[in-house]
């Protein structure tokens, strides 16, 4: 059993993380750069210690940094999190040079799977479906492949993710541009100008399953979520059980991902993403060789706790259980509650949070970051928290969420509070009918706020006084006028107003 584990990661990633290990009695070192020196992930750990500037190529990108906190403190292991150096085989490698177990797959599988081109290659060879592609090393060779594939087609970036380094074709005059788009942006993006060519499978749902294993061999899968609620290529909003996969095709696809798991090596969490059509086919798309974002839901429904595991897998310790043994019950929804505006195309909107109220009550979870006072950096993604919830079918959790976002309450910076509270509300998302374009579709009914009125001044900065009664007589009157000008108060806002006003 490990005993101390450094968190090579930042805000509530670094967090959640922390809770779960004190809640195995093993001790929590945080690293932090000149920007996050005062966050909450700083505060809860046991131990802390700086690595660096704010920029991440200066700290949270450092190995050599991360290696040597380590050593200092006396850790026997490190969790990644996600994001920053959670995919660099580098880092496991180094750690097995130290001697410190490294809480994520095996080097070897993580750079099986790494390049997409190669995961592809690799997946096919076990028997996954994978989606027609090919090269693209120059314009020439990706109108060839494009041409025997067919249009339209994605130029995907070969390193990389998140929809950077990714343009759609739908014409062949179209190629060269879109190409040396796609490669200079995955150049920047990833430090890698490799891009390949695959299908554009159009309107898909994008459903990934979870693996878990063992260095021993065992792997199971914890079933499926539906992530196909995106902006630019992101997840905004994840559930589980999929909408309209039926168990049998779920308990195919896990089978898949278990095979090709086992094909490359790999232990610990691990995530295969699948594109699937509107005629039930489905096509591998990538492995995220990491803890994902949206694993609380998993989490609800399964009733396992995907970090506690590991850290018990880089321990040593055996599964323990089989695939027969993992059991589903009722469903879970997350919305991803970001600083950012939606309606200037989610740009992020860094600054202070000087009023905060995060949502409590039955069956409801917020993995957060930040608490009152705290500061959104320009430096890092805006990612505030994790709303997640569960109820025993998927109308209860609806109805959880709703109830959950209008408890929110985010004063400072600009939020998608009110965004997700549209969407959850719209009829198509409420029977299940999205698509990875569902927010293009309908973004005339999911943006567009109108603006506040003067003679509602006095009401909004009562409900934000109610939402933040702690908050100090002057922040307040600062936060009204900042809810004010947001001109975006959500339900519970506008329920109150209504009150006051009458």
């Amino acid at each position: 059993m490990l005993k101390k584990v450094l968190i090579a990661n930042r805000g509530e990633i670094a967090v959640r993380i922390i809770r779960s290990l004190h809640e195995a009695g093993i001790a929590a070192v945080a690293v932090y750069s000149d920007a996050d020196r005062g966050s909450l992930h700083v505060r809860m750990a046991d131990e802390a210690y700086p690595i660096g500037p704010a920029p991440a190529a200066e700290s949270y990108l450092r190995i050599d940094k991360i290696l040597d906190v380590a050593k200092r403190c006396g850790a026997d292991g490190i969790h990644p999190g996600y994001g920053f150096l959670s995919e660099n085989r580098e880092l496991p490698e180094a750690c097995d040079r130290a001697g410190i177990a490294f809480i994520g797959p095996p080097a070897r599988a993580m750079a099986a799977m790494g390049s997409k081109t190669a995961a592809r290659a690799a997946m096919a060879a076990a028997g996954v479906p994978i989606t027609p592609g090919g090269d693209a090393s120059n314009p020439d060779e990706a109108r060839a492949t494009a041409e025997r594939i067919g249009y339209p087609v994605l130029i995907k970036a070969a390193f990389g993710g998140g929809g950077k380094g990714m343009r759609l074709v739908h014409h062949a005059q179209d190629m060269d541009h879109a190409f040396e788009r796609a490669r200079s942006e995955a150049q920047r993006a990833f430090g890698n100008a490799t891009v390949y060519i695959e299908k554009a499978i159009l309107e898909p749902r994008h459903v990934e399953i979870q693996v878990l294993g063992d260095r021993e061999g065992n792997m199971v899968h914890l079933f499926e979520r539906d992530c196909s609620i995106q902006r630019r290529h992101q997840k905004v909003v994840e559930e589980t059980p999929c909408p309209v996969a039926t168990p049998e095709l779920v308990r195919e696809m896990g089978e898949v991902a278990v095979k090709g798991a086992l094909a490359v090596g790999y232990h610990s969490a691990g995530t295969f993403e699948f594109l699937l059509d509107k005629s039930g086919s489905y096509y591998f798309l990538e492995m995220n060789t990491r803890l994902q974002v949206e694993h609380p839901i998993t989490e609800w429904t399964t009733g396992v706790d995907l970090v506690a595991e590991m850290v018990r897998i880089a321990g040593g310790e055996a599964l323990g259980y089989a695939q027969g043994d993992v059991q589903r019950r009722g469903a879970s929804i997350e919305c991803r509650i970001y600083a950012e505006d939606p309606t200037s195309g989610f740009l992020p909107s860094p600054g202070t949070i000087s009023a905060l109220r995060t949502p409590n009550g039955p069956w409801t979870r917020n993995d957060g970051g930040y608490d009152t006072g705290a500061v959104v950096p320009t430096h890092y993604d805006p990612l505030v928290s994790k709303l997640s919830v569960w109820g025993p079918d998927r109308k209860a959790a609806l109805r959880r969420m709703a109830r959950a976002l209008a408890e929110y309450v985010i004063i400072g910076v600009r939020t998608n509070l009110v965004f997700h509270q549209k969407l959850l509300a719209h009829p198509d998302f409420v029977a299940g009918r999205y698509d990875t374009g569902f927010i293009e579709q309908h973004a005339a009914d999911l943006f567009g706020y109108s603006s506040v009125s003067a003679t509602d001044r006095e009401a909004i900065a009562a409900a934000v006084a109610i939402a933040a009664s702690r908050v100090e007589r002057g922040a307040l009157t600062a936060a009204g006028a900042r809810a004010e000008e947001s001109a975006r108060p959500s339900s519970w806002v506008a329920q109150h107003r209504a009150r006051t006003l009458r």
